[in-house]
């Protein structure tokens, strides 16, 4: 059995360092209209993998109109108007279009950014076809009222949905009562999408979607020089005004220290309740990052070698499974534990978490189980970049919040750095049990965290 580890382990430190080989090709620049772009070549396929990141994410919502941001994404593929010579493109145009080429695209709107991915076969005319439609949608949206108001009717009819849901009930009024009037804490409504108007998206579009505020990442089976027409190519349509990129705002806001935590319970009829913790955390440059990766793995982070599954799970039978995370942003994002448990039990399991975490504070982790948890990140590091899309989605994180360009080269000896101390130091510095709040949904009757 142990020559067997031995090997397995040789196979994951190859497998790793043939990961972070594959992506110390990867390199970075800055176009005279500032784009910082990232590209990597992977020529195994012949495909092109893309991502435009802008920093236009669900933050910079307007006040009674939290859903904006989602919404100018949404609409980006829902038509074009005509501008420049360049015929207008109705949704089912654009739909089209994107099937002719076979091209997969994609969207997604966090706190801090919006995400436009494609995928494309690496052929240059298919290139140039995609990257031209792309150009159009991200310089020329449209913004029809008529087809703004069925999404809106679409999204509020999942909003609805979400709010009887406990899951979602219980993560919504989490994310408010961590961060207060902070962005970082509002989420959308009927009400504030009700209120978005065609007028809102066009300004937000224009204020916010300008090419200093965007990075591009790109891995495929291209050259350097391909790589830099189409970042050339996707800005066609922008004005060539000479700009250097814009950083997302890192500024600690100083509510975000004198929050008062909230602790609430949802009645609902489920007969498992949702319980939630959290408190603001870290943001994505904090120097402790590793130090919290590890000590994070050890208290709920492991799946079932972590503390918490030890202490709710295996002792005491209390869940199935429960967890704890850092969700690192630009401003310090959440630090959050989830389970579900029997309603009856939803009190011993909130204790149970909260005494294990006071205890993992005052008496740290044990180094076998640093050991441990080195060798579990170290040998599943490869696992991140097995494909061109994980390398993408990585990439695409050091592009946009300006990480260093040999991060993924660095990451498993930084993380076999860690020590004990260092664990003990982060953890401590950041996490304040006191700080907690909690959210319990559908617990028993009369119960108050």
């Amino acid at each position: 059995m142990r020559s067997l580890l031995a090997v397995v382990l040789a196979a994951c430190i190859s497998l790793t360092a043939q990961a972070s080989d594959r992506a110390a090709s990867a390199v970075r620049w800055v176009t005279p209209y500032g784009v910082q772009a990232v590209f990597l070549a992977a020529t195994e396929i012949p495909m092109v993998d893309l991502s435009v990141d802008v920093d236009a994410g669900n933050r910079w919502d307007p006040a009674q109109k939290a859903g904006l941001a989602a919404m100018t994404l949404s609409m980006l593929s829902r038509g074009v108007r005509a501008e420049g010579g360049q015929p207008a493109l109705a949704e089912v145009q654009i739909s089209q279009t994107l099937a002719d080429l076979a091209v997969q695209r994609g969207g997604n709107a966090g706190m801090d950014r919006v995400s436009i991915s494609m995928r494309m076969l690496a052929d240059a005319d298919v290139r140039q076809a995609a990257v031209g439609l792309l150009a159009r949608l991200i310089a020329h949206p449209a913004f029809d009222p008529a087809i703004l108001e069925r999404e809106k009717q679409r999204t509020i009819a999942g909003i609805r949905e979400s709010l009887t849901q406990p899951q979602s009930m219980a993560t919504r009024a989490l994310w408010r009562s961590m961060y207060g009037n902070h962005p970082y804490g509002a989420e959308p409504t009927p009400e504030s999408v009700t209120a978005i108007a065609a007028a809102d998206l066009a300004a937000f579009h224009r204020e916010r979607w300008q090419p200093q505020r965007m990075r591009v990442t790109i891995v495929g089976a291209l050259t350097e020089a391909q790589a830099r027409d189409i970042v050339d190519g996707m800005f066609a349509f922008f004005a060539r005004t000479p700009a250097t990129p814009q950083k997302p705002s890192t500024a600690r806001p100083a509510e975000l220290a004198s929050l008062t935590p909230v602790r609430q319970a949802i009645a609902h009829p489920a007969s498992q309740s949702h319980i939630w913790l959290g408190m603001p955390g870290i943001a994505r440059d904090d120097p402790d990052f590793f130090a919290l990766t590890v000590g994070n793995y050890i208290f709920g982070g492991g799946g079932f070698v972590s503390r918490l599954t030890d202490e709710v799970r295996e002792k005491r039978g209390l869940s199935y499974s429960v967890f704890s995370a850092f969700q690192p942003m630009a401003q310090p994002g959440p630090f959050m534990i989830g389970l579900q448990t029997q309603s009856a039990k939803a009190p011993e399991a909130l204790k149970v978490v909260e005494d294990t975490l006071r205890r993992f504070l005052a008496e740290g982790p044990t180094e076998k189980e640093i050991k441990a948890a080195r060798q579990n990140l170290v040998g599943g590091f490869a696992l991140r970049l097995d494909t061109n899309r994980k390398l993408l989605d990585n990439l695409a994180q050091i592009n946009y919040y300006d990480l260093p360009l040999d991060y993924l080269q660095t990451w498993t000896s930084r993380v076999s750095a860690v020590t004990r101390a260092d664990i003990v130091r982060a953890m401590n510095r950041v996490i304040d049990p006191s700080r907690l709040s909690a959210v319990v949904v559908a617990g028993p009757a009369g119960f108050a965290p």
